[in-house]
């Protein structure tokens, strides 16, 4: 614990001398709202006031990626959940491709096209059984029309996982692991690009272990077969995946953490939800992925991570936290700072 106490504090000092060549985090540009600035401000507000370098859509909105033309900011864009049937033959693809990218690029630099979201969560089973058939011909398409610079993915939330604990004994669900998630993998092993994940300790989080999961000093918790310690949730859910995935014989594909957050509000009950928990988790969380320490069972890894989110949207729905994991209020103004704003980092201990 002891070492973990110095390499927390290191990584902290770092942070707070503004070393923004350290930062490597994006975030997720949800638009759920009925008050949100225009794109263009968006994109101006994120290239100059702030250290955020990457951002994910939930679509592919056409105004917000033309907005992020010519701003030096990596764009993942989405197909939505509905449209995947239509990609698995190849024109579909083509069709799709000529509309949503090679309209765009390279002014905006799209750097990955994410199929569907979380489609093995929602399903329906139609969905789930076209998922990689589209991706493999999207891939496709894009190759022919010159954008072979341009990955091809998905995200899953960690219910794929039927189970995480402890990290080594991690494994897929039965049916998906073989049926969806092994040719999936094949795929990306393939085409060199990443599994993308959501993990969010924030879901298993409670009054008994949010020190673990907000990457607060806490008793650890052994991996008994491993001997590893772990001392956050955060580095545990990633190495069930990759237990996962290893498992499946496919540990070399690198892993994106395409979600990940944090809110500020959330039900009365949960009195652990507080925008200090949400600037420690949030801030811990870039020093984590940004030290190059990785997991137990990853050491010396980086990972690519995208918090959840980067505005308050007031029209999602679902629970209260829905609408409260934002880092800025429409206005611009932070709901807390982790470090991002040019004008000066302030990390909270």
């Amino acid at each position: 614990m002891g070492a973990l106490r110095i390499t927390l504090v290191a990584i902290f000092i770092l942070s707070v001398l503004g070393l923004a060549s350290a930062w490597g985090v994006g975030v997720n540009y949800g638009t759920l709202g009925d008050n949100l600035p225009p794109p263009a401000q968006v994109a101006e507000f994120l290239r100059t006031k702030t250290s955020i370098d990457r951002i994910k859509l939930f679509d592919a909105n056409p105004d917000i990626v033309r907005a992020f033309a010519n701003s030096g900011i990596s764009v993942t864009i989405t197909v939505p959940n509905g449209e995947i049937p239509g990609l698995v033959q190849l024109p579909g693809a083509q069709q799709w491709v000529a509309a949503h990218v090679s309209p765009f690029v390279p002014q905006t630099k799209i750097i990955r096209v994410l199929v569907g979201n979380e489609v093995l969560h929602w399903g329906p089973q139609n969905l789930i059984d076209n998922l990689v058939p589209a991706m493999r011909t999207l891939f496709q398409a894009l190759q022919q029309a010159g954008h072979g610079n341009i990955q091809v993915s998905s995200p899953h939330s960690l219910s794929i996982l039927a189970r995480s604990q402890p990290p080594s004994t991690g494994r897929f669900r039965p049916g998906w692991d073989v049926g969806v998630l092994k040719p999936m993998l094949q795929f990306h092993r393939e085409t060199k690009s990443p599994f993308v994940v959501n993990p969010y300790p924030y879901f298993d989080s409670g009054p008994k272990n949010v020190n673990f999961c907000i990457f607060k000093m806490n008793r650890g918790r052994l991996d008994r077969w491993t001997k590893k310690m772990y001392y956050n949730m955060f580095e545990s859910q990633m190495d069930a995946v990759f237990s996962s995935m290893k498992a499946l014989g496919y540990a070399d594909v690198d892993i994106v953490v395409g979600e990940t957050g944090w809110p500020t509000v959330a039900e009365p009950f949960q009195t652990w939800v507080t925008p200090t928990t949400a600037q420690t988790y949030n801030s811990r969380l870039v020093m984590a992925v940004n030290s190059g320490k990785g997991t137990p069972l990853m050491p010396g890894r980086k990972f690519e991570t995208y918090i959840f989110s980067l505005f308050t949207e007031n029209q999602k729905p679902g629970p209260i936290a829905e609408r409260n994991f934002g880092l800025f209020r429409p206005d611009f103004t932070p709901v807390y700072d982790i470090g991002i704003l040019r004008s000066g980092p302030k990390v909270s201990d």
